[in-house]
């Protein structure tokens, strides 16, 4: 079972609320009721994170493993897909 706390208890007990990270892996924070947030132990933190490559070295190792030709994708096929236009910018063009 997560253990649960308002955010008013957190603002009073934030010590002791980090202090049960120790033993639990996560607190999570409600407000009205409603989950609003997680607090996770620096362990858990940390195994959450483990081997997340992000995804710039993702694409990169799938474009290292993947070879279009072979799979008979002509790499034309996904010119024009990307809006070229920089966008609309209301600060901008104010």
């Amino acid at each position: 079972m997560i253990k649960e706390y308002s955010m008013a208890e957190a603002r009073n007990q934030f010590a002791a609320i980090v202090h049960d990270l120790k033993t639990t892996p996560s607190i999570q924070l409600t407000r009205r009721g409603k989950p609003v947030a997680m607090l996770l132990a620096m362990e858990e933190y940390e195994r959450l994170a483990a081997g997340k490559a992000g995804f710039w070295n993702s694409y990169q190792a799938f474009r290292a493993s993947v070879d279009l030709a072979e799979m008979e994708i002509d790499p034309a096929i996904f010119g024009g897909l990307r809006d070229p236009s920089p966008g609309f910018c209301p600060i901008l063009r104010a």
